[in-house]
């Protein structure tokens, strides 16, 4: 199993090579959730994640015959960004199989890196089986996401910093996909001081972990792995990881995707920090969750924040259509000059802000006369959407609230 000496040569293996991430206090949240919280903001690390740790360290204990002809992984996202860019550093051939539907942005900044990539599989899964089947056929090193000892213990350094920087850590929260971040950090904390909690987090959707620890073993999540948190909707732990995870680990929880939508946002403006959403999982549990996981001194760990300005558009409404600040309504009218300007006027007595207004005097199912009105609008919460439709209703509108 894996031990506090790996990742404690893995440090010193990484110093110079990666970036020793900020241990940030928030004042804000603190003062909310009735804690002394910081963010480890993994988020701001080279190539935008943790990853890079794990994938340097383990290509570079490789022999130059093992590397000699390249190496190849697959991913959407993360690990390929994190094994591109140490295949730079050590100037060794990458080849990275991204499955089918990968937003573009994280295909371009592989290329970035110095990748070469190729789209194939429909998901995840299927990419994974031709990449090792590339790795034999070309002799290429194949390196695992995260279910490997060197990896591993790459990841464990970031435990190793937390300790130096806050002794008096008394929780750390972490996100769970494979569980080869929260296996090393786990190691690096808990064999140091082991009175510190340990809580992962997972998306609800594809609570792998979780699974595995009721059945006793790894196993596959027999649904459909989509979620806001990507970089985390892996659909089996590892078999390196799960004991680990067993051992050190105290409770996992999960979120479901509108609290992960709200998180990224609340980190945004509260923190004026760009997360994506499997980094945004461990504040998503403390502030959305179930029960309350944040005891003594808490750690929470931004594990990435490679979040496409496509995907932020869509988590921002998302976000705040959770917490009542958007609303999409639909609504019909009379069709005559001034009756929109009028509808309007409405509008803006009440203070909703309007994003967004679309109307149609064409659509064939309308009463000869009258005009469609498709409206996105700002408001300031649950109370004042209620005060919105109320007011509409009493003007003769009958507005219809859309999702």
């Amino acid at each position: 199993m894996l031990t506090r000496e790996q990742i404690e040569f893995a440090a010193e293996n990484l110093k110079g090579e990666v970036r020793r991430t900020e241990l940030i206090h928030s004042p804000y949240y603190s003062s909310s959730l009735g804690v002394p919280l910081y963010f480890k903001c993994e988020n701001l690390q080279h190539t935008g994640s943790f990853k890079i740790r794990g994938a340097y360290h383990c290509l570079s204990q490789k022999t130059p015959q093992q590397l000699g002809a390249g190496v190849i992984t697959a991913s959407a996202g993360n690990h390929a960004q994190g094994l591109a860019y140490a295949a730079r550093l050590l100037d060794c051939p990458c080849h990275v199989i991204m499955p089918e539907g990968t937003p573009l942005a994280k295909e371009l900044a592989t290329l970035d890196y110095g990748a070469e990539v190729e789209i194939h599989g429909a998901n995840f899964d299927e990419a994974v089986i031709y990449a090792k089947q590339l790795a034999q056929e070309r002799e290429l090193f194949y390196v695992p996401a995260f279910d490997d000892e060197l990896i591993m213990a790459g990841q464990g350094t970031i435990g190793l910093e937390l300790l130096e920087d806050l002794p008096e850590l008394d929780t750390l929260i972490v996100p769970i996909g494979g569980g080869g971040l929260i296996s090393g950090i786990a190691t690096a904390v808990c064999e140091t001081k082991p009175s510190v909690r340990v809580i992962g987090v997972e998306a609800a959707s594809v609570a792998s972990a979780q699974l595995a620890r009721r059945k006793g073993r790894p196993v596959k999540v027999p649904t459909r792995c989509h979620s806001l948190a990507d970089g985390i909707a892996v659909k089996q732990v590892g078999d390196l990881t799960f004991p680990i995870i067993e051992r050190y680990v105290e409770e996992i929880v999960t979120v479901e995707e509108e609290a992960i939508a709200m998180a990224i946002v609340s980190l945004m403006e509260r923190g004026k920090l760009v997360v994506e959403g499997s980094g945004a999982v461990g504040l998503a549990a403390m502030l959305f969750g179930l029960k309350t996981i944040h005891k003594g001194t808490t750690v929470c760990l931004l594990s990435g924040g490679n979040l496409d300005v496509q995907t932020m558009a869509r988590v921002v409404e998302r976000g705040m259509l959770a917490e009542g600040r958007y609303l999409k309504l639909r609504l019909e009218m009379i069709d005559m000059p001034g009756a929109l300007a009028e509808l309007t006027k409405v509008l803006s007595e009440i203070g909703a802000n309007i994003f967004q207004v679309s109307h149609d005097r064409h659509k064939s199912s309308l009463p000869l006369g009258e005009a469609e009105v498709i409206l996105d609008l700002e408001t300031r919460g649950p109370g004042h959407i209620q005060e919105i439709l109320l007011v509409l209703e009493e003007e003769g509108y009958r507005p219809e609230v859309l999702h």
